[in-house]
């Protein structure tokens, strides 16, 4: 079990940061997107190659424009 913005997700153990994204309905295309993973930001490069595995806190953040 894996959690993604403090939710816990089961079912995506060793799945790259592209795939996860992708069963979120994110894009990995998508402008504005950030992700961290176990507290660290992965640069977007990385997504398709990096794997999540058991345990991994994932955060995934969207810039919001406005004061």
């Amino acid at each position: 079990m894996i959690h993604v913005n403090g939710d816990p997700v089961d079912g995506h153990d060793g799945a790259t940061v592209a795939e996860l994204l992708g069963t979120l309905d994110v894009p990995a295309d998508r402008r504005g997107i950030a992700v961290a993973l176990d507290g660290d930001v992965l640069p977007r490069s990385e997504w398709p190659t990096v794997t999540v595995a058991a345990g991994a806190r994932v955060e995934v953040l969207s810039a919001m424009q406005g004061g």
